[in-house]
């Protein structure tokens, strides 16, 4: 279990490059069966524009209807893995924009002095969440997303 997780992501066009941070997300890893979930509140991303961040909650991901996202998904090759670590794929239900999508991530993990460390970057397409991008803005947000995630889980004890 763990609060330590870190979400980015990154909306990169020709004319501006826009970037949000979430130190707000938890996780639930289960290392009997591999089965992980992530939960990401929305309203926990920030961005060096204020301004850009009420876009993002207000008009974009409307986070008072939509307060959270969420992953639950299993480690597909986990008993090849789960002692020494090294690249996975977790296959599971992806939850944007109150819309779910199955997918697929590639990603690591490893265990170190304790903890199992996360890593994973994968592409969101923005439309199949549901999402609009009005076409006054579409040169400056995306359509594709770029989501990084980096996490720390402690096992309980």
């Amino acid at each position: 279990m763990s609060r330590n997780v870190q979400v980015k992501f990154l909306s990169e066009t020709p004319i501006e490059d826009i970037d949000a941070t979430n130190d707000q997300v938890s996780s639930l890893f289960d290392t009997s069966t591999g089965q992980i979930v992530f939960q990401v509140p929305i309203r926990g991303f920030h961005f060096e524009i204020a301004l850009m961040e009420e876009h993002f909650n207000e008009n974009y991901m409307e986070s008072e209807e939509f307060p959270n996202s969420t992953l639950q998904g299993k480690i597909e090759n986990w008993e090849e893995v789960n002692s020494e670590g090294g690249d996975v794929v977790v296959v599971g239900e992806l939850t944007i924009h109150g819309i779910t999508v199955n997918r697929s991530f590639d990603g690591n993990i490893k265990f170190e002095d304790g903890n199992w460390i996360v890593q994973s970057e994968f592409a969101v397409n923005a439309e199949d969440f549901g999402i609009k991008i009005p076409k006054i803005v579409r040169g400056q947000i995306a359509e594709t997303i770029v989501v990084m995630v980096e996490g720390i889980l402690t096992p309980r004890k």
